[in-house]
């Protein structure tokens, strides 16, 4: 996870940098970011955009992503994950290994998209308003933010665990699922969890942050990976003239109509 904004996530990014408890076996951990891939697939803006996954993890599947695109940034804080990202995808030119120093050392305008997916929780509200600014600058005039796995403020431990539940019995790892949430109760990530806190925000205020760092922005259903009680907001650059317009009514879904919409709301 890709959390070395100053503060508390700093001792989130030590924690990913270490051996984890997230995932309960191998099966959860690949089906994960097989899924998380699948999802993102649907948001590029074509094969010849360049694509940030900022706070993208081990990132499994991201060759897939690769493959539709015309280069992908894998973007890290927790040095041991970067080496193994270089390591896994050392033959694949398209894909760069990069961390947040990097990521902010990109040239203004010149990325197509910018993927954060459960990162939004490790960060501090003036973080993830510092993460937005970064995002706002590197993206080009037509690109998007594709901010996912964001948590409500009524999404607890409970619902999560049984959103986990649900997605091992239908793929196949149930029985570990079950062993893992009682070993994760006695974890360092639950200890850190209590400590630190995670950052929820409702729909309402996400989308506020987004309209005061330059976005228009809006929920996309259903959430990017498994939890769908968790949200996904796609947004894209504010123009001057028409970043006051209010925002249509109705859901959006994994058709483009979102993008379209947004873009037009965006850009006259």
């Amino acid at each position: 996870m890709c959390v070395a904004i100053v503060g508390s996530a700093v001792t989130w990014a030590e924690y990913w940098n270490g051996e984890t408890t997230i995932y309960v076996n191998a099966r959860h951990r690949s089906v994960h970011y097989d899924v998380v891939a699948r999802d993102v697939l649907h948001y590029l803006p074509g094969p010849g955009a360049r694509v940030v996954d900022y706070g993208c993890g081990e990132a499994l599947s991201a060759h897939r992503v690769a493959d539709a695109c015309a280069h992908l940034y894998l973007c890290d804080a927790a040095p041991k994950v970067r080496d193994r990202l270089a390591a896994r995808y050392a033959g694949r030119p398209n894909i760069g290994v990069i961390g947040p120093e990097q990521f902010e050392q990109l040239p203004p305008g010149t990325i197509d998209m910018i993927v954060v997916n459960s990162v939004v929780q490790y960060l501090s509200a003036g973080e993830l308003a510092r993460l937005l600014a970064i995002a706002r600058d590197k993206l080009n005039p037509v690109g998007r933010l594709l901010l996912a796995d964001v948590i409500p403020r009524q999404v607890g431990p409970l619902r999560d665990a049984a959103e986990l539940l649900k997605f091992a019995k239908a793929n196949g790892f149930l029985l570990s699922a079950a062993a893992g949430l009682v070993r994760s109760y006695f974890s360092s990530y639950r200890r850190k969890r209590e400590r630190f806190g995670l950052l929820r925000l409702d729909e309402t205020e996400i989308i506020g942050l987004l309209a005061q760092s330059g976005f228009v922005a809006r929920r996309t259903y259903p959430n990017v990976g498994h939890n769908v009680q968790r949200m996904t907001l796609l947004a894209v650059p504010a123009s001057a003239e028409t970043a006051a317009r209010p925002l249509p009514e109705g859901d959006a879904a994994h058709d483009g109509s979102s993008l379209d919409t947004l873009h037009a709301i965006s850009h006259g």
